[in-house]
């Protein structure tokens, strides 16, 4: 499996040394056409009018909330089921990242919202379940740090993850499964897409951006705990063989 591949770290560094140049550049030419075919090509919204730009990072910045949580809590069961030496370190990882995609679109939609709806907050399914989110991420960041021992903060927040998981198809599901106001899916349809290609294409380009920006950071920042944990051994080592 591609997963036990990459858990050893040595493996792990040799791949996000190759990958990340390649990500980075990706999140940086997909944004930037994304950016540009939203602002400057794809037209107004006959109903929403110029707010509907508004679409191409508040969807985007949604999906990624829920696939970064989605990426903490398989870290989560790596770390507790398999004891994948990086399974904790890429769930610490996408953990503050995936709190910012989801802070992104809860801001967004009541920027959204206010227009649409005239609130800038209503206790709607999607949002609460989003709002929910949220603090799931914190939750499982403080508790990473709420104990003496870093092994005993590392279980119990890899348990709020993997518990928390189910709040993902709440949300996803929320407004086919409650009255709500947020309006249903538009673009992952049985049907196809109910959205025109001209609003489609840099919805899909901001998604792919996002999504690279995403893995380019997670392999920075996982390289950045895998370096940090090899320097406290060395330290620890080194202390040890002084006394």
């Amino acid at each position: 499996m591609v997963m036990h591949r990459f858990a050893n770290p040595a493996r792990f560094l040799r791949f996000a040394a190759v990958a990340l140049p390649w990500f980075s550049a990706a999140a940086v030419l997909c944004m930037a056409a994304g950016l540009a075919f939203g602002l400057f090509v794809s037209p107004a919204d006959y109903q929403q009018g110029e707010t509907v730009r508004i679409m191409y990072v508040h969807v985007p910045s949604a999906w990624m909330a829920m696939f970064a949580y989605t990426v903490v809590a398989g870290g989560s069961i790596s770390a507790l089921v398999w004891k994948h030496p990086l399974g904790e370190i890429v769930a610490r990882a996408a953990a503050p990242i995936g709190t910012g995609f989801t802070l992104v679109c809860l801001v967004t939609g009541a920027l959204w919202g206010k227009p649409m709806w005239g609130a800038w907050w209503v206790w709607d399914a999607r949002l609460t379940s989003v709002l929910v989110l949220f603090f799931l991420y914190l939750g499982y960041m403080a508790l990473l740090g709420a104990f003496d021992d870093p092994v005993r903060g590392g279980r119990a927040a890899s348990i709020l993850a993997i518990v928390g998981l189910v709040n993902v198809p709440i949300i996803k599901w929320s407004v086919d499964w409650w009255n709500t106001l947020h309006q249903p899916a538009s673009v992952a349809r049985m049907d196809g897409p109910a959205i025109h290609s001209s609003m489609l294409v840099p919805l899909l380009l901001m998604a792919a951006g996002f999504a690279c920006y995403f893995a380019a950071v997670l392999l920075l920042r996982v390289r950045a705990e895998v370096a940090a944990r090899r320097i406290r051994t060395l330290r620890l080592a080194a202390m040890e063989a002084e006394s």
